[in-house]
């Protein structure tokens, strides 16, 4: 991450919309947001397939599923936060990885600007690619702030999203299953 080129973009914005940088609270504004944005948009420097790569093997292949993962986005396209939980399920194929690698893999997606619906799509992709599972269900719930504090201005409206993959894709009846156990 480069901090001197989002320094000089937050003392250009500042700057652009009238407000004078050299002001006492907002000299150390652009040294702040730097270090935020390290820490928002670490999944750059973070990998999915790192993450995954520790399994445990198992003898039963029944659905595993972790949902309420909280996570915090952006939106790329107007660069405001969006947030929410995401439920991820899948069905191992011998082979389990950490509870904790889970919401893991949540994060490194998370912690880029995005777009919900590639969001949940690198997820279900990223099991299928690295844990070879029969099949992956994905739903993200989230609250997009472009939507709250700007355009329509509708606070409380969630977007949902869903991705499936494998035998999730062609059994209805895991999808149901997935849903029963969110409690939907």
């Amino acid at each position: 991450m480069d901090s001197e080129k989002i320094k000089e973009g937050v003392r250009l914005i500042l700057s652009g919309i009238g407000e004078d940088i050299n002001r006492e609270g907002l000299l150390d504004t652009p040294e702040r947001i730097a270090r935020m944005y390290e820490e928002l948009a670490a999944g750059y420097q973070d990998s999915a397939a790192e993450h995954l790569s520790k399994r445990f093997h198992v003898e039963d292949n029944d659905m595993v599923l972790e949902k309420d993962i909280h996570f915090y986005s952006f939106c790329e396209h107007h660069m405001l936060p969006f947030y929410g939980t995401a439920a991820v399920a899948y069905i191992p194929d011998g082979e389990v990885v950490g509870l904790s690698k889970i919401a893991r893999t949540v994060e490194v997606f998370a912690k880029r600007f995005q777009l919900q619906e590639r969001l949940a799509a690198q997820v279900a992709d990223a099991f299928m690619k690295e844990l070879h599972p029969k099949g992956v269900m994905v739903l993200i719930e989230a609250e997009h702030m472009c939507m709250t504090m700007r355009g329509i201005k509708k606070p409380g409206a969630k977007t949902v999203t869903v991705i499936t993959r494998g035998a999730f894709a062609q059994d209805e009846r895991l999808q149901n299953r997935f849903f029963q156990m969110l409690g939907r």
